[in-house]
């Protein structure tokens, strides 16, 4: 039977008395992986491999949580009044608040995964990587209504006064954040894709959201044999 993703509130920093939501599965006492989703849409194209990697782990004895960064998802929170450090605080306190022993931070969120809790980032990438398609994509859309915005001038736009990037209304202090961010994982290990050997694209490349099979079980196998060394 698979096991089941249980919805629970939390008390993320901003989110008042009704705090955010979180997906939480059950597992043994070997560890409980705090999972930080990428950034932008690549969250939502990778959440149905996540569910995945959670029904995964939980097999394997391991617990898992699933937060909502702030103004994503169901959150209660404005996605415009976000930031990378509003993000981090949420991760952190979500961490503590569910005592997670490990983090699992895929591609942006390893951006904003707790620096100090040891775990994996899944081909994590720099906030300019994050940033490049998303700038590359409003430069198209401006282009097609006649405008000349290049990346470069949308960018210095929005880190003074914000800007709508992939239907998201970014504000000036998560678009300065982003620009030159890296990753900062004291104790976690990078995974490259191909070091799992999984088969297929990788969810957040793909238009519609997936489960990517081959994927979360490979990615649940390194997790497993890593937390058994």
């Amino acid at each position: 039977m698979a096991e089941a993703l249980t919805p629970m509130r939390w008390p993320c920093p901003g989110a008042g008395a009704d705090g955010e939501w979180a997906l939480v599965t059950q597992g043994g006492d070997a560890a409980r992986v705090l999972i930080v989703p990428p950034l932008f849409d690549e969250m939502n194209r990778a959440r149905a491999m996540l569910a995945a990697v959670m029904r995964h782990l939980a097999t394997a004895g391991v617990a898992a949580v699933l937060p909502d960064l702030p103004g994503c998802g169901e959150s209660v929170q404005d996605f415009a009044a976000q930031s990378l450090n509003a993000w981090r605080a949420a991760m952190i306190a979500a961490a503590r608040h569910f005592a997670a022993s490990h983090v699992l931070a895929l591609r942006g969120g390893a951006l904003v995964a707790p620096p100090t809790l040891p775990g994996w980032a899944l081909a994590p990438v720099s906030g300019d990587a994050v940033l490049r398609p998303l700038l590359r994509a409003a430069s198209l859309a401006a282009r097609a209504r006649n405008e000349d915005a290049s990346p470069a001038a949308l960018l210095e736009q929005g880190r003074t006064q914000g800007l709508v990037l992939g239907g998201y209304p970014c504000g000036a202090a998560l678009i300065a954040g982003l620009h030159g961010a890296l990753p900062a994982g004291e104790g976690q290990q990078a995974i490259a894709l191909s070091d799992l050997g999984a088969a297929g694209p990788a969810p957040w490349v793909r238009q519609e959201p997936a489960p990517a099979p081959a994927l979360a079980q490979a990615l649940v196998a390194r997790i497993v044999a890593d937390l058994a060394a």
